[in-house]
């Protein structure tokens, strides 16, 4: 089966290719997405993040997914000395991108926990795939219509920051400036919610985020620097290379 919406301000798209009946399975999944959309988004007065940054409710009495988040958002803060930081100064909390990559990493472990085995979730380009090989391909960061590399991932997730789409758009919370070091920055990891979350976070470190990132417990890094000069480690699973 395959199916797309729209959600969270971007498209999502799902593909089944196990045999069976899977569009309750996939209703599921996209109505957790749509739930998600309207308690965290920051851009909705009624969403539970609003309230919280209002000062209602009181820090101690937020939902334990929230909590969560907000505790994954301080871990990615901590590990960059401030460069990732869901609290900027002149801005309402932000944990957009934790959420992201957390909520889509839950909506593919629905598909898993009801069977599904063989499947792709790609959520604005970030991606959760099982049962490969699948082929993923990198937008190449100065061209919409090229890809810049296409790996070959069987199980896990892949995710990429860059500049390309909503510009400057990342900041550094060390210094409150647009993080320019690099063009784009992906990271494979065994799950979506590590995935973009350093992505992201590697993205504000600028130059050190690629070492950063490459640091990471379970985490390979394809990034273009502002330089144009593309950087990867070893483990990356480009397609066609052994």
């Amino acid at each position: 089966m395959r199916r797309v919406e729209h959600v969270m301000g971007f498209p999502v798209s799902l593909r089944i290719d196990d045999e069976g009946a899977w569009d309750a399975v996939a209703d599921e999944a996209f109505a957790w997405l749509r739930a998600v959309d309207r308690r965290f988004s920051p851009f909705r007065a009624d969403s539970e993040v609003c309230r919280l940054d209002r000062g209602e409710p009181a820090a101690g009495a937020v939902s334990a997914d929230l909590a969560q988040v907000l505790g994954l958002c301080e871990e990615y803060r901590t590990a960059t000395g401030g460069a990732f930081d869901a609290r900027l100064p002149g801005r309402g909390l932000d944990p957009c991108a934790v959420v992201k990559g957390w909520s889509v990493q839950r909506a593919a472990e629905l598909l898993t926990a009801a069977g599904a085995r063989r499947f792709c979730l790609n959520a604005g380009g970030d991606v959760v795939v099982s049962g490969g090989p699948w082929r993923v391909g990198i937008r190449h960061p100065e061209d919409a219509g090229r890809v810049c590399a296409v790996l070959e991932v069987t199980d896990g997730a892949v995710a990429t920051s860059g500049r390309y789409e909503r510009g400057d758009h990342i900041l550094d919370g060390r210094t409150g400036r647009p993080a320019t070091g690099l063009l784009s920055l992906t990271v494979l990891a065994p799950t979506l919610t590590e995935a973009d979350a350093t992505a992201t976070a590697a993205f504000a470190l600028g130059e050190e985020g690629v070492a950063w990132a490459a640091a990471r417990a379970g985490c390979e890094v394809f990034a273009v620097d502002a330089g144009r000069r593309v950087v990867r480690t070893a483990g990356v699973p480009m397609a066609g290379v052994s």
